[in-house]
């Protein structure tokens, strides 16, 4: 078991995987951790402005829960790659639109991408390392419910059944380089 500053060691020892940066997925589940996660290890690896997180969530929308794949590369891994600062759209799930937009300086040391579906295929060729949240997918949802309220009980059965879908396509967590235990987002493992 490996603590979060030595895991951050560990990360820090790896070399850029998309230009001089060096991408990083934390995967799992939807109400496994991996925000809360993605934002302890943010702190671990320097702050905000050595580790900025990029939520899948501002990416996705109502009608592409994982359709976000080209969005990702324009306006986050392309830039990345070069070296350039990254300007990618929010989306603000209340009004179903892109409103907004987050500018993250350029050649980051780390930049965290968070989400359901961070290390799929199409993002596992730009990956220094990619984490899974380790938490079933019934107790993820049971938390994720419980934290979305009753109001979103139908979003849920949609979110649920296209998740599912998601990683029978495109599983995840057999390329995981190190699993966290969803249930706390504190005890890490290399993955076996």
């Amino acid at each position: 078991m490996l603590t979060l500053p030595s895991l951050a060691a560990r990360l820090s020892a790896l070399a850029p995987s998309c230009g001089p940066t060096r991408l990083l997925a934390v995967d799992g589940y939807a109400g496994s951790g991996k925000t809360t996660f993605a934002a302890l290890l943010a702190d671990a690896l320097g702050g905000a402005d050595r580790a900025p997180v990029v939520h899948l969530d501002d990416l996705a929308t109502h009608e592409e829960f994982f359709d976000w794949t080209g969005r990702l590369r324009a306006e986050v891994l392309a830039p990345l790659a070069e070296g350039r600062p990254v300007r990618h759209r929010v989306y603000d799930w209340e009004r179903a639109r892109f409103d907004a937009v987050r500018e993250l300086p350029a050649a980051p040391p780390f930049l965290v991408l968070e989400g359901v579906g961070a290390g799929r295929r199409a993002v596992r060729p730009r990956l220094a390392a990619l984490l899974w949240m380790d938490l079933d997918a019934d107790t993820a949802r049971s938390r994720g419910e419980l934290r979305d309220g009753p109001e979103l009980a139908d979003f849920w059965k949609r979110w649920t059944k296209e998740q599912t879908e998601h990683f029978r396509v495109d599983p995840s967590r057999d390329f995981a380089d190190f699993l966290v235990s969803g249930a706390s987002a504190r005890p890490f493992a290399d993955a076996a």
